[in-house]
Formats: C-alpha cells, sequence, structure tokens
C-alpha cells in the first residue's frame, strides 16, 4: 500500500510498505481522510523517530474484521481514536485520562496517512465510533481536535455569558472560539498575527480580533468588556509573548487555559503573588478521553460547531508534502485533508 513517509517538514515522500495483516480482535480501516494536525509539523517533537507514518485524525470504512470482534461489520463507517486509556489506572479512576500511560503508548499502524491502517484490540475495543451518517468522512476528521478542545472547555468550566479569549487563531483556536459561541459565551475575543487567520476568527464566531502584536491587549479588552478582563483565556499558541498577554489579560477569578506546548526547555516565570491575590486560575490541557470523542462528534453531527466550512484544502497521498508546508507556514490554510483513495 502506498503511505506518505515523513522525514521532516520538507520531505515527505510517498512510499510502498506492506498492508498490515490483522489479528484476533482488530480491524483493518481504509482511509478514506486524514487531517494535518498543526502536531504533525511539530518539527522537534516528530524528527527524532523519523521515518514514520503521521496522522491521527482519521475516518474511513472497515474492510476487514478479525477474530472475536463482533460490534462492528465490514463497511461501517467508522472515526479511529489513536489513543486510548487503559479505563482502570488511578489517573483514569480519577477522570485524567489523558496523562494514563496506556493512552500515551497506544496507536494505530501505521499512521493516518496511509491506504488502510490496523486498529490495534485494545483500540477496537474503545477507540473505534460509528460514524453517523450525516457527518462526511472529511467532517469526521475534526473528531479528535475537537474533543480536544471540548475537553479543555469543559476542564475549565464554562459558562454562558462569560467572555472569552482566545490567544491564537489556528485550526485550535478556530475551534475553541466556534466552541464557545456554541455553548453561550457572551463575548469572544480572538488574537493572531495572521491577517487570514484573523478573518477566519470573526467568521467562526469572534465578535472582536486585535492583532497579536498589539502591546496594549489588555487594555483593549477591558475598553469593549465594562473595564474587566477576560473571564477564561485560552492559548493557542506556544509563543511565549501569548504567555504574557494571557496573564495580563484575564480577569479577577478568571481561568488561563494552556492549550498548546511550548518549545522544549522552555521556563516561563509567573508573577506568583498577583495570582494568589486575585484568585487566577493556570491550567493546563492535553488529548481527549472517550467521553470527548462522544461530545465532539454529538457537535459535529447536529451542526453545533460547522467544522466543514473550515476545510481550505482536499489533497491526494502524493501531495502529503504540500500539505505539511502549507500547516507548517501557518499563513492560508486551516484545515487540510489527505485523502489517500483520492
Amino acid at each position: 500500500m502506498r503511505v506518505a513517509m515523513y522525514y521532516n517538514n520538507r520531505d515527505v515522500r510517498l512510499e510502498e510498505i506492506p498492508t498490515p495483516k490483522i489479528g484476533p480482535g482488530e480491524l483493518l480501516v481504509k482511509v478514506l481522510a486524514s487531517g494535518i494536525c498543526g502536531s504533525d509539523v511539530m518539527e522537534w517533537y516528530r524528527i527524532k523517530r523519523a521515518p514514520l507514518v503521521l496522522g491521527h485524525e482519521i475516518t474511513g470504512e472497515i474492510v476487514a474484521i478479525g477474530e472475536g470482534v463482533e460490534r462492528y461489520k465490514i463497511g461501517d463507517r467508522v472515526f479511529v481514536s489513536h489513543h486510548v486509556p487503559c479505563n482502570t489506572c488511578l489517573y483514569c479512576l480519577r477522570g485524567y485520562h489523558t496523562v494514563c500511560e496506556t493512552l500515551r503508548n497506544t496507536n494505530f499502524d501505521p499512521g493516518g496517512f496511509a491506504e488502510y491502517i490496523r486498529v490495534p484490540r485494545i483500540n477496537v475495543d474503545r477507540g473505534v465510533f460509528v460514524l453517523p451518517h450525516e457527518v462526511p468522512f472529511e467532517d469526521g476528521v475534526f473528531i479528535e481536535p475537537l474533543a480536544c478542545v471540548a475537553r479543555g472547555q469543559r476542564l475549565a468550566r464554562i459558562q454562558p455569558g462569560q467572555t472569552v479569549l482566545v490567544i491564537g487563531s489556528g485550526i485550535s483556536g478556530l475551534l475553541h472560539i466556534a466552541l464557545a459561541r456554541a455553548l453561550g459565551a457572551g463575548l469572544v475575543i480572538a488574537t493572531d498575527i495572521n491577517e487570514y487567520r484573523l478573518k477566519a476568527a470573526q467568521k467562526f464566531g469572534a465578535d472582536a480580533v486585535f492583532h497579536a502584536k498589539e502591546s496594549a491587549l489588555g487594555g483593549r479588552l477591558r475598553r469593549i468588556n465594562r473595564n474587566r478582563g477576560a473571564d477564561l483565556v485560552i492559548v493557542c499558541t506556544g509563543a511565549l509573548p501569548a504567555f504574557t498577554q494571557a496573564l495580563q489579560s484575564v480577569d479577577r477569578g478568571g481561568t488561563v487555559l494552556f492549550f498548546a506546548p511550548t518549545d522544549p526547555g522552555v521556563d516561563f516565570p509567573i508573577p506568583f503573588n498577583d495570582f494568589w491575590w486575585n484568585g487566577i486560575t493556570l491550567m493546563p490541557s492535553y488529548g481527549a478521553s472517550p467521553l470527548d470523542i462522544t461530545v465532539a462528534i454529538e457537535l459535529i453531527r447536529t451542526g453545533k460547531v460547522p467544522v466543514h466550512e473550515m476545510i481550505t484544502h482536499r489533497l491526494s497521498l502524493a501531495e502529503t508534502g504540500l500539505g505539511f508546508q502549507l500547516v507548517a507556514s501557518a499563513k492560508e490554510s486551516i484545515k487540510v485533508i489527505i485523502e489517500p483513495h483520492r
């Protein structure tokens, strides 16, 4: 079968490898759509394992079933989660599924930028979801990123009427904007350094947009928000100036949700007494649990988050290298989708 083999962000090659063979309890899925995630082009993280086949936002069709699989049948349209939790460790039992060791070490074989993937038994057990017929394959690639967004806002306890500031309007930021709007946020404000993305932020629900390089972001926010900061600030970029802006923009009693990592080895000083005095909550969010995936599927099925309109590029497997360049450059693309059988 054909795969897009990753060597670095500028070197993604169309290669041939054997189609995976499945065993008992496993599935073979024909990949029909696979989204390129921002983490796929996070070169410092990916290149140490290269060459490899990336891609974890996939939908497809079951074409073979291993012995003992009873819940699925050949022809089922599915979304497959690449990381799944054990559901029995201390972390899972306390609701922290994304720090489960099993979740951090599970995956399908090879990756989503391939014509077919083998779904291991544990992923079949708790990571395969039948795709509603109302959801096209290409829309289904948003299930994983939207699930991560839904988890972040759930943990941050977003409430109707709150003021939400989203720093960074790439695909994660746009999903946060759209979901905050769907959940009844009172005022949604977005920032970015790219005019194309600022226009997209307005399209998907931001009431106001600011250029991220403005030095007085906190002051502008307060002028349009009754002299208050944001109840919830969501940081969707790893740029350190964004972290500083977040701390300057959150209101007393508010929450800063750190949704994106920095480069490795970066430390960020926090004016602790200010946050102690003002009751600020600082929290991270990584990944998604099976619960969040079911929520994301329903949000897409019902159209509450308009993901279809976020697709800007549909490319063949042979064009995956172009897709990586589009996502890595972060200029005039939102969601880039690879269709391996195109």
